[in-house]
């Protein structure tokens, strides 16, 4: 049997939150909205938010219709029904139509299911000493490539969480990475798997895995143990001490001083 603990929390001063999380029986996911940069066109006039919004909902639907099939099928016919959510008003071929970044796990008898576009994090306790942790290092490996190559063009150095315009151009490309917006055959690119024996799982948005992999508050076995006896929520509020106590980002480099947040935590238990 599974237990799952949701939180999601706009970052401080924002009002929209642009990270979303589902759980439907045995499917758990969250979603990362892309934020979308004020001197890039989208195509779209809808935003990230919505299109979280939207992805979710239709996922969810879908995932009711036919709770058996694959997760990169849900995932597909999400994605092309939310497609028709715009009803014809935006370009969906402009590579900055809105899109997010996605984690999902399916408890099916002794085995979890996972699917992973972009920078969304799975944390595993399956009885190892170390936690096993994935994510999609496809689009972390293309945005680090951008900057060499234009450090190597003689451009500047960009700290580390600062926007790399030039990402767009490798959206839904086998030389880039992959990620959910407008073409439903990014499902069928994205990192799966399956493990089996999991004690504990954690699907994080990158406004939360921030405090292992960027801010370095805790390791990922410490938090699976602070999710699991203080709830996601706690985790939220650690991030965001540390991001209080560093206002100008000198400790923590970062684009922006806050980020959406989003947690969930499944807890397995033996069948009898």
């Amino acid at each position: 049997m599974m237990h799952v603990t949701l939180a999601s929390e706009a970052a401080p001063g924002r009002l929209a939150n642009e990270d979303g999380a589902l759980h439907i029986g045995g499917l758990v996911g969250v979603f990362d909205g892309v934020t979308a940069p004020p001197d890039i066109p989208s195509g779209c006039i809808h935003g990230p938010a919505w299109y979280v919004k939207r992805l979710t909902a239709q996922l969810g639907s879908v995932a009711r219709a036919t709770p058996n099939d694959g997760l990169s099928n849900l995932l597909a016919e999400a994605i092309t029904r939310v497609r028709g959510d715009h009803q014809g008003h935006c370009d969906l071929d402009n590579p900055a139509t809105p899109a997010a970044a996605i984690c999902l796990a399916r408890a099916d008898d002794d085995r979890l299911e996972y699917l992973i576009l972009a920078d969304c994090t799975l944390v595993v306790d399956h009885g190892s000493q170390t936690p096993t942790v994935l994510t999609d290092e496809r689009f972390g490996n293309a945005v680090t490539e951008i900057r060499r190559a234009a450090l190597a063009d003689g451009g500047i150095s960009r700290p580390a969480g600062t926007p790399t315009p030039g990402k767009y151009a490798l959206i839904n490309k086998p030389c880039g990475y992959w990620i959910a917006a407008a073409n439903p055959q990014a499902a069928y690119h994205a990192v799966t798997g399956q493990f089996s024996g999991v004690r504990r799982a954690a699907l994080l948005t990158d406004g939360l895995s921030c405090a292992v992999d960027r801010y370095h508050l805790m390791t990922w076995g410490g938090l699976l143990d602070l999710l699991t006896e203080s709830g996601p929520r706690a985790l939220i509020r650690r991030v965001r001490q540390a991001e209080n106590a560093d206002p100008s980002g000198n400790e923590f480099p970062r684009y922006k001083r806050h980020d959406d947040a989003t947690a969930a935590l499944c807890l397995f238990e033996e069948s009898k």
